[in-house]
């Protein structure tokens, strides 16, 4: 009876080990490169329409203190910013979609029952437009919607400042995580990258406000 139960420890201590050496075998073999592609897209897209409006929103308030000013600034550039990231990504994908199937009919590997998992396994330029057209919108409305309902300038300004900073702290760990690097090295690049962006345009204009050009 004493055999019978330290055969059954045996049993389930190797099955354990063989579990747990398949999830290290997962862990060690997963590539964090085939998130590259829409990773980029996404990241940039929505860092891109974050920072690039707040950025708007805050040179305008450097010379105006108009909130409806500040808003359709904001507005147009998350419209214009959504358009130019879309054809953008859609030029740059189909580009290299081209280059693809130029190198695949080098290799003679086009033909037969192999050409419709080739062409499943080439860039897809219109799902990439998409996603970043998509991705820019969503971080551009974050500074918008930060700064629609205060009228104080003042306030309005550091709540728009607090707010990009906030989320460029989400996005910086949201692509560390997903792209396996590390999340505090990725959260200080961004942020000190929208920070630098916003001081630039907001010191530039109300150079250029007070020197009355």
């Amino acid at each position: 009876m004493a055999g019978n139960i330290d055969l059954c420890i045996r049993v389930s201590e190797d099955k354990s080990e063989q579990e747990h050496g398949q999830i290290c075998i997962q862990d060690e073999e997963f590539d964090y490169s085939k998130r590259g592609q829409w990773l980029r897209a996404a990241v940039l897209g929505a860092t891109d329409g974050l920072v690039s409006v707040a950025s708007l929103m805050m040179g305008v308030g450097a010379v105006k203190e108009d909130v409806r000013a500040m808003i359709l600034t904001g507005f147009a550039g998350l419209v214009a910013g959504a358009c130019s990231m879309a054809i953008g990504e859609f030029v740059s994908v189909y580009s290299q979609r081209d280059v693809e199937v130029a190198q695949m009919k080098r290799d003679n590997r086009i033909s037969g029952n192999e050409e419709e998992s080739e062409k499943e396994a080439l860039s897809n330029p219109i799902q990439a437009a998409a996603a970043s057209a998509l991705a820019f919108m969503v971080g551009a409305i974050m500074p918008l919607l930060a700064a629609a309902f205060i009228m104080d300038h003042k306030v309005r300004l550091g709540v728009v400042v607090a707010t990009v900073s906030l989320v460029l702290v989400v996005f910086g760990w949201i692509g560390g995580v997903l792209g396996g690097s590390p999340v505090v090295k990725s959260c200080f690049r961004i942020l000190v990258g929208g920070w630098m962006a916003m001081a630039v345009t907001f010191g530039l204009t109300k150079w250029i406000g007070s020197t009355g050009l």
